[in-house]
């Protein structure tokens, strides 16, 4: 942020002079088109000179972007423009003193210059030039020396006469980089002539002739020179390198036949990819030598080069083809303190009888001839502590004791068959894509997290990790049932996550641990018997498994479980004190379930078919925090079963549908808090099976009731609809015996005086008043489907006063309705064919469906909707005898009409 705003402000200044006119007032002027200093203009172009990209920086010029009036026709160049000599009246470089016109005075920021060099410290050398062309003052802070101690030309056209200019106006730079520079050789030539204290030069894309070479002694300070991309010598005669300071040298990707580097000073030397055929060196103190993808260099070569270099930490030749066992068993007993290997796709080298006793890093990568015999070399590194073995296609087997090995990658290993590692400070190892391997045993301290994924003939599985806390063996289809690995008293004590997902050979699991959190057997299809005992797991993922037939789970510390997705469950055992959902929906032939969960909040045994009364009495025994118990479909739960609903104190969701239940009275005795009840489909309801709602204080908290598709009588709904008062949703759909829904005062007064659903004591006379002014609670009511029901008839003296939505559609038998609720906000009575009388008093009516109510007359319409002042929405599709083309007559009786929809 701060770095934005420090260029928003130098550009602010770039575009504006502040000038004192004769008034002393204070004015801003562009600054004048003929500015000398400008680093960043095109070079005027001539016959002789080439075009400038308008894009490249222009070092032709470096003076002082601010001239009074009278000096604007004078040069004040300081440095040669291409040969051309400067003015008389030309301003020295660095010369600030100007000619001040007492009409016209230079206005200076007041900013001290240790303000401008931290705010020219973020800027690069562009910006650098573009600040100084604003005033004198930000000239000489932009172009103090410290802000160009390192000369950058990237992709720059410059010549030598205003880069001589250049160097010669900054003789303390220490670095220099040409990339890509026309001319780069002569230009590098003269700098190294006038930089004197010139440390890192950094030369790419250019073509470097042997006086080149021969001009490096004149710079004695240079330690670090790369060059890369480029042609080196005429391509005859050899390229000598020599320095006495020189230590950095990089050669990377350089054309060149023959190259000799004496440099007694050398430390590090990298000639990668570089296509020379012959190398002498002569560098004593060299430490790093990388000769990699140098495919010219022959066996023979690279022997000599390495072994004239005692003092060898580090060798990289990689890509080497040529590279012999021999070679490098020169190199090992020339080179003993060599710490880091890399041969990489070397096919000739199998490491017989190499000894490298203080190697640390050691890298093999797609090397044909690493066999498992190789594994006698390696072991005698007994400072290895990072080992690359990628693509080596022929190694079967791998034993190996390396105490301080930390790192090992193992990939695409093809006859890759048995592992033993042991190593106690292992951090990392990678096995990926070993198709072939079978046998698996690690030995780590410190090892924290093992991937094994898409073993697909991992079959013994050996692990002594003490603090290992992650293993993924997904996809190893071949894994068999022996995982006492996993178990505390096993080789990892400290499990936390474990991943078998799509192991298809795991049958039977038991696990026992008390630090394993996570466990996922998605996939596993095969499993048949599941035995838990992890008192701390908190997720578990049974998808997929689809086979399992014995479930154990004691004790775990799981809060959700979801069985439904195990079909085949028949036996089940949970102990888990911190569960509070449980999900056993679609196990169809779970017979025996032992649950002890004492915060199970919510059991939904859906499709529980075989689920036995005893079972049933004993989860109600053992979890009796329940609140929420669905047994739907459970056909097997009789009587017995809902007797031991008592201790379930805290029940207030109870459903039975499409069960089997005759009595009900175990539930109206019991369960005093219920709130909803579910007896959608339930055939077997005799006559007084719902008498206790109506006629007793039966379940006074009952607020939503469900008799969908049930055996009910019409008299019992009647009554429920009269004595039921606390009901806010009644379904009854599909109710075969309710032939009309009448409900008025006339009915309420009848049921009354024969029963009282509110105490336990018949009404007082005085009390029926109270009563009725009262009103029920009821808000919603659904009747869709009923087939015989005629008449729906709902007076005002019901007292329905919270009435805002009833569902009448597909009675294809209803002939008549006649609603007068005040609250009521949406009707649907939809597909009833037979409606021919339709009454309406619904002030607050707002969304009338009439969908195909074919025998509905137009006139019949006009009289209900009249009542309803408030209606937006009706929708009258394929009701023939209604026409909606008319909207100013349907506006006129119900002015509130926004939308009709019909197909008409």
């Amino acid at each position: 942020m701060f770095g934005f705003v420090v260029i928003m402000f130098i550009a602010l200044c770039c575009c504006y002079t502040p000038t004192f006119n004769s008034s002393n007032m204070v004015s801003f002027s562009l600054p004048p088109p003929d500015y000398s200093f400008s680093l960043l203009s095109e070079v005027p172009t001539s016959s002789t000179e080439p075009v400038v990209p308008a894009s490249a920086i222009d070092f032709m010029t470096l003076s002082s972007s601010y001239q009074p009036e009278e000096m604007k026709g004078q040069s004040s160049s300081t440095l040669p423009d291409d040969g051309n000599n400067k003015s008389d009246g030309g301003v020295a470089y660095g010369d600030i003193s100007g000619t001040r016109n007492t009409e016209d005075v230079e206005f200076r920021m007041d900013l001290s210059d240790d303000l401008l060099h931290l705010v020219f410290s973020f800027l690069g050398q562009k910006d650098l030039c573009r600040a100084g062309s604003t005033c004198r003052q930000w000239l000489v802070s932009s172009t103090n020396e410290n802000f160009w101690r390192c000369l950058k030309f990237e992709n720059t056209r410059i010549s030598i006469q205003n880069f001589i200019s250049i160097c010669d106006h900054y003789p303390n730079a220490t670095e220099l980089s040409m990339n890509g520079t026309p001319n780069s050789d002569a230009l590098v030539i003269h700098a190294m002539n006038s930089l004197r204290g010139l440390q890192t030069l950094i030369l790419d894309k250019g073509h470097f002739s042997d006086v080149f070479f021969h001009t490096l002694t004149s710079c004695p300070a240079l330690t670090s020179l790369k060059i890369s991309d480029s042609s080196i010598g005429n391509g005859i005669q050899d390229v000598t390198v020599y320095h006495e300071n020189l230590h950095n040298l990089q050669m990377i990707k350089c054309r060149v036949l023959r190259v000799i580097i004496r440099c007694p000073q050398l430390q590090t030397l990298s000639l990668k990819r570089s296509s020379m055929a012959h190398a002498l060196l002569t560098c004593p103190q060299l430490n790093v030598l990388d000769l990699s993808s140098c495919h010219k260099l022959s066996d023979t070569t690279i022997r000599t080069a390495a072994m004239s270099c005692p003092l060898l930490a580090s060798i990289d030749m990689s890509s080497c083809s040529s590279v012999t066992d021999e070679t490098i068993r020169d190199i090992a007993s020339t080179c003993p303190n060599i710490c880091m290997f890399d041969a990489s796709n070397c096919p000739n080298i199998s490491l017989e009888a190499v000894r490298f006793p203080k190697l640390m890093d050691l890298r093999l990568e797609s090397c044909e001839g690493i066999v498992s015999a190789s594994m006698t070399a390696i072991s005698y590194s007994v400072m290895l502590e990072s080992l690359k073995l990628d693509n080596c296609s022929m190694l079967t087997a791998m034993t190996l004791d390396m105490p301080k090995l930390q790192t090992i990658s193992l990939v695409h290993l093809r006859k890759f068959v048995y592992l033993d590692l042991r190593s106690p400070v292992l951090k990392q190892i990678k096995i990926s894509r070993c198709s072939a391997l079978q046998d698996i045993s690690i030995t780590s301290n410190v090892l924290q997290k093992l991937v094994l994924q898409k073993q697909e003939s991992l079959a013994y599985l050996s692990l002594q990790c003490q603090s290992l806390l992650e293993l993924d063996l997904s996809n190893c289809d071949s894994l068999t049932d022996s995982l006492e690995v996993f178990n505390s008293e096993g080789g990892c004590p400290k499990l936390r996550s474990l991943i078998l997902d799509n192991c298809q050979s795991l049958i039977i699991i038991n696990i026992k641990s008390y630090t394993l959190v996570s466990l996922s057997l998605d996939g596993c299809r095969a499993i048949t018997t599941l035995e838990l005992s992890c008192p701390n797991l908190q997720e578990l993922n049974l998808d997929g498994c689809d086979h399992l037939k014995k479930a154990s789970f004691s004790p775990v510390g799981l809060e959700l479980l979801d069985l439904g997705i195990c079909p085949r469950l028949s036996v089940l055992q949970i102990e888990a004190p911190s569960m509070q959902v449980l999900e056993l929906k679609g196990c169809g032939i779970l017979s025996e379930a032992y649950i002890s969960c004492s915060c199970l909040k919510s059991l939904d045994a859906s499709f529980c078919r075989n689920l036995s009364d005893e079972s049933l009495s004993r989860t109600a025994r053992s979890c009796l925090q329940i609140g929420s118990l669905v047994l739907s479909s459970c056909q097997s739960v009789a009587f017995d079963g809902l007797s031991s609903l008592h201790l379930l104190r805290h029940l207030v969701l109870l459903d039975l549908s499409y069960t089997f239940v005759t009595d009900l009275q175990p539930v109206f005795d019991n369960c005093f808090n219920l709130a909803v009840l579910r007896l959608s489909a339930c055939k077997y309801l005799t006559d007084s099976s719902l008498g206790a709602l109506y006629k007793e204080s039966a379940l006074p908290a009952l607020c939503k009731l469900d008799l969908s598709y049930s055996s009910v009588m019409q008299l019992d709904i009647l009554n429920i609809l009269a004595q039921c008062t606390n009901l806010a949703h009644l379904n009854l759909n599909g109710c075969a015996n309710m032939h009309q829904l009448v409900w008025n005062r006339s009915y309420c007064n009848l049921s009354q005086k024969s029963v009282n659903v509110c105490s336990s004591s018949p009404l007082k006379d005085n009390e029926k008043d109270v009563y009725l002014e009262t009103g029920h609670l009821l808000e919603i009511l659904n009747c869709t489907g009923c087939p015989n029901i005629t008449k729906a008839l709902i007076s005002s003296s019901a007292n329905c006063f919270y009435l805002s939505k009833i569902n009448l559609n597909l009675s294809i038998n209803l002939k008549e309705v006649d609603l007068a609720c005040g609250s009521l906000c949406m009707l649907n009575i939809s597909y009833c064919n037979s409606l021919e009388f339709l009454r309406l008093k619904c002030p607050k009516l707002n969304n009338l469906w009439l969908l195909a109510c074919s025998m509905l007359a137009e006139e019949e319409l006009e009289t209900a909707i009249s009542q309803c002042p408030t209606l937006e929405i009706m929708n009258i599709d394929f009701c023939p005898k209604i026409r909606a083309k008319d909207l100013t007559k349907w506006h006129a009786i119900c002015p509130s009409l926004k939308r009709i929809q019909s197909c008409a």
